[in-house]
């Protein structure tokens, strides 16, 4: 059986009634999820890097630590994120944590060469801006899409890979135009500016949480709860393959710049190269949804999650060129812009939305887990061995294992809409 099983062979053609009226919800969270926790931290510790090193002595390991304490707290603000979101709704959330991450952020400005500051920064930057996270946005994204549920999601998860195209040439001009502290404080006002007018305006939870069904009785989404999820193998398989994923992906991003030096290329070559992550990142949102919403998510899942494995494997050659660099970074990106979208589309499919922000935070540490130390471990290794070699290498396995093991999921589940609480 080919591994990209097709799911239906037509579309009812309400799924285009759903972006008409839903178009807001996913502006909203595109905006919303571009000037976020998610991509702002990952896409730009790499480029103050040298400017942090410079100014204070901290070696590279050192400064992605930052990235590892980000995610050492995500492993309980996250999970509290979700229960937030359910019980308060994700508008509150969402909108409470754009402000607050939006200072949190500008704080990085005051770092003064204490390595117990600069990281004490980090852990307010990841608990106030957890709600800025995918698992508010995608909540009500989920809600207000059926029909083109994978599409939905893949535009506004766009957001990160936005991010990625504009943010590398942006903070670099702020750089060297305004000094590095400046940049930190530019970049904070982003949030404050766009995301949060327009999410207040548009953002929000869902218009059919409480549904009438037959006699007219309130209707809540089915799903399992978090409790029944944590006994399904399914969802043990999903965090497990999560965790060697996020690590392999997110660990070559913040380092790219330092890689593709060390590979020989200018630094003119290397401006140039990496903003092609953002790029390819926004291309799979908009390829992973469409393809979510026709195929079976685990065959889309292991196509594109196995490909970056060659990309760590030409990245490990200690002399690289244009071309073979950018097909590599291609690569990572396009998966890059694609995971988000899977873990969203796996919650909603396989376990329902009755609890998808519980369940999604849970999940999300795994893969902050990954992503959060992959820049870590890699920056240790080129402190080490000059090189990022073993790091590579070791994500090439990682990638085709674990992508693999996503076809052990089996079908889609159908969940009953069940009375309102």
């Amino acid at each position: 059986m080919a591994v990209l099983e097709r799911v239906a062979t037509a579309e009812p053609p309400s799924g285009y009634g759903e972006f008409k009226r839903g178009w807001p919800i996913v502006l909203a969270s595109l905006l919303g999820i571009c000037l976020g926790l998610a991509p702002m931290p990952f896409y730009t510790i790499g480029i103050f890097a040298p400017h942090l090193a410079a100014e204070f002595g901290w070696s590279i390991g050192e400064i992605m630590g930052g990235i590892t304490i980000t995610t050492v707290m995500a492993i309980w603000s996250v999970p509290l994120a979700g229960v937030l979101a359910e019980r308060l709704g994700v508008r509150r959330v969402a909108l409470a944590s754009q402000v607050l991450f939006a200072f949190a952020f500008m704080a990085m400005a005051l770092s003064n060469g204490s390595l117990l500051l600069y990281y004490f920064t980090w852990c307010l930057i990841a608990v106030l801006g957890a709600g800025t996270l995918p698992i508010t946005w995608t909540k009500a994204v989920n809600q207000w899409f059926d029909v083109r549920k994978g599409l939905a999601l893949g535009v506004s998860l766009m957001g990160t890979g936005v991010f990625g195209i504009f943010c590398k040439p942006l903070v670099t001009w702020m750089i060297e135009g305004f000094g590095w502290r400046a940049a930190y404080v530019g970049l904070g006002l982003l949030p404050l500016l766009i995301a949060f007018p327009v999410a207040f305006v548009l953002f929000r939870d869902t218009d059919n949480v409480q549904r009438a069904g037959a006699g007219g009785a309130a209707r809540a989404h089915g799903g399992l709860t978090l409790r029944e999820t944590l006994r399904e193998w399914r969802f043990w398989l999903i965090a497990a393959a999560l965790l060697p994923i996020s690590f392999a992906l997110g660990g070559p991003v913040p380092n790219m710049e330092n890689i593709l030096k060390q590979a020989g290329l200018t630094p003119a070559l290397v401006l140039g190269l990496t903003p092609l992550i953002g790029l390819s990142a926004l291309i799979g949102r908009l390829a992973g949804g469409w393809l979510l919403d026709r195929f079976w998510a685990p065959g889309v899942g292991f196509s594109i999650l196995s490909l970056p494995g060659l990309s760590c494997w030409l990245l490990a050659s200690p002399s690289l060129d244009y071309p073979t660099a950018a097909v590599s970074i291609l690569l990572i990106g396009f998966a890059l812009g694609v995971e988000y979208d899977l873990v969203a589309f796996f919650v909603a499919r396989y376990f329902g939305l009755r609890s998808y922000s519980a369940i999604y935070g849970v999940l999300y540490v795994c893969f902050a887990l990954g992503a959060g130390f992959g820049p870590l471990v890699f920056g240790w290794d080129f402190d080490a061995n000059g090189n990022y070699r073993l790091a590579l290498t070791s994500s090439f396995a990682a990638l085709l294992l674990s992508a693999a093991s996503l076809l052990l999921l089996g079908r889609y589940r159908v969940f009953a809409d069940r009375p309102a609480d």
